[in-house]
């Protein structure tokens, strides 16, 4: 049900131009008036962005999609002489107080959020791991190579960026949710990495039925509002294919890298290339392939039977001039319930398949410079 509230904690972020604060804080939202799905309003604009008016209503309306509101009306007028003084006695106070909160860093990410890890000199090396089609494995991958990291010695956070499917923290064993300190987040820890996922704050497995807008909303909220700490790396498990998320992901970490996962099947490795050639196009590092469930091996004669195929993750890397990093076997690790550190997904650093992943994340080290 559209409220006036949800109304407004959507268009919270929407600007006015020309003093670059929220329409909201500034009191420049009038007349709201919602009627089921039909909503409307005036927006008063300062004289210098009624030009801007057109750009605006289309902030507005992409901001209102995520609580399909039908239709949306603005009218625009501009501020009145007394209404502008006002709009500037609140503007120059926040403004004061932000440069006295926030010293400027120099360098090139300036007027980014240099008070969040997001800022290039955060010293953050951010991985995405991102793959074509669902059912390859890649939060398999994800976890693991996050816990090998940490195994190394690393510092690691861990996004569940997978808002509609997130699987993490149950493929971790966590059972505990993040606890609030102060006006910010503390990540569950795990294995030594620092995980936080829309499943935390979910009741009962229920569905996320959002549209995009909202997605994104949510990722930033997980980079600004969670208390990281330093971090040498922080891992993004992003839903399959090419979609809102991982789009958000490239805009707002340029300078981000990622690994592609794949099976040795055809069509999968196929598939897989588009979200390798979406890096590519938003000037995203590729570091590297990882084949999964490249083969069954049989406990007992020690056979292995290729079962999705061959040669896809090596074909994969070739067309997108990276390296194939590892290849693991189609399996699950040998965890059972009644050990205190149990979870059904991470492989024990001294198993087979936690000494190869303790490979992949020492190549990742190596790719990445640290």
């Amino acid at each position: 049900m559209v409220t006036r509230d949800s109304v407004l904690a959507c268009i919270q972020p929407v600007l006015e131009p020309t003093l670059k604060h929220s329409l909201i804080d500034l009191g420049l939202v009038r007349d709201i008036v919602v009627k089921e799905a039909h909503v409307s309003m005036s927006i008063v604009l300062h004289p210098g962005s009624m030009e801007q008016s057109a750009s605006v209503e289309q902030n507005l309306k992409r901001a209102l999609i995520g609580i399909d509101v039908t239709n949306p009306h603005f009218r625009f007028r501009a501020m009145t002489d007394a209404e502008k003084t006002e709009a500037d006695s609140k503007v120059q106070p926040a403004a004061q107080a932000s440069e006295k909160q926030a010293p400027p860093v120099k360098g090139h990410g300036e007027g980014l959020e240099s008070h969040t890890i997001l800022h290039p000199e955060s010293g953050v090396e951010f991985i995405a791991i991102a793959s074509g089609k669902g059912g390859v494995g890649k939060s398999t991958v994800t976890v693991n190579l996050a816990a090998a990291l940490a195994r190394q010695g690393k510092r690691v956070g861990l996004i569940d960026s997978d808002i509609y499917g997130f699987s993490v923290p149950d493929m971790m064993g966590i059972e505990e949710r993040p606890e609030q300190v102060g006006n910010k987040i503390k990540p569950v820890e795990r294995f030594g990495v620092k995980v936080i996922s829309m499943g935390f704050f979910v009741e009962d497995n229920s569905p996320i039925v959002w549209r995009g807008p909202m997605l994104g909303k949510m990722l930033r909220n997980f980079f600004a509002e969670i208390e990281w700490g330093e971090l040498d790396f922080l891992l993004l498990d992003l839903p399959p294919g090419t979609g809102d998320v991982a789009l958000d992901v490239h805009q707002m970490i340029p300078q981000s890298k990622e690994i592609i996962v794949t099976t040795p099947h055809a069509t999968a490795a196929f598939v897989a290339a588009r979200a390798g050639a979406m890096a590519i196009k938003t000037n995203h590092e590729i570091i590297g392939v990882v084949e999964n469930m490249s083969y069954y091996e049989s406990k007992e004669t020690g056979t292995r039977e290729y079962v999705f195929g061959r040669g896809g993750g090596g074909k994969l890397a070739e067309t997108l001039n990276t390296v194939l990093l590892a290849q693991f076997p189609l399996g699950a690790p040998d965890n059972h319930p009644s050990e205190p550190d149990y979870s059904p997904s991470v492989y024990k650093a001294d198993s087979e398949i936690g000494k190869e992943y303790l490979q992949l994340a020492q190549a990742v080290i190596e790719r990445c410079g640290k």
